[in-house]
């Protein structure tokens, strides 16, 4: 059974930073594309960064409204996936969640159950 647990959120002011990270367990990355999103209060959920495993390019994306700010990293050895957040802003407080996908025939698409994020004074 797969399964994805984040943890790292809190409390932080504007400005300062916090490191998010997910524990796979259950999956091997192997083609798998890993990804940070994130739902604001009456908001869609939405990407925040991606990281394609070392096997498909490595290659990253990142929101353009986090882009600079936010560095997305995994530990394939220990199936950790990890989102490192600086100069946070109020508009990133959100719950922040973990996907782990792979397309194709035996693809599959799954998620953690989020951890919040609040950025306040």
């Amino acid at each position: 059974q797969v399964q994805l647990v984040e943890s790292g959120g809190g409390l932080v002011q504007p400005g300062g930073s916090l490191r998010l990270s997910c524990a796979a367990s259950g999956i091997i990355f192997s083609a798998t594309i890993m990804g940070w999103y994130r739902q604001a209060p009456g908001k869609q959920r939405e990407l925040v960064a991606e990281l394609t495993s070392a096997d498909s390019g490595g290659d990253i994306v990142y929101a353009a409204s986090v882009k600079g700010r936010f560095t997305i990293s995994s530990d394939n050895a220990k199936k950790m996936v990890y989102l490192q957040m600086n100069s946070l802003k109020p508009d990133d407080t959100a719950v922040y969640y973990c996907n782990l996908r792979k397309l194709g025939p035996f693809g599959y698409n799954y998620w953690g159950k989020g951890t919040q994020v609040t950025v306040s004074s």
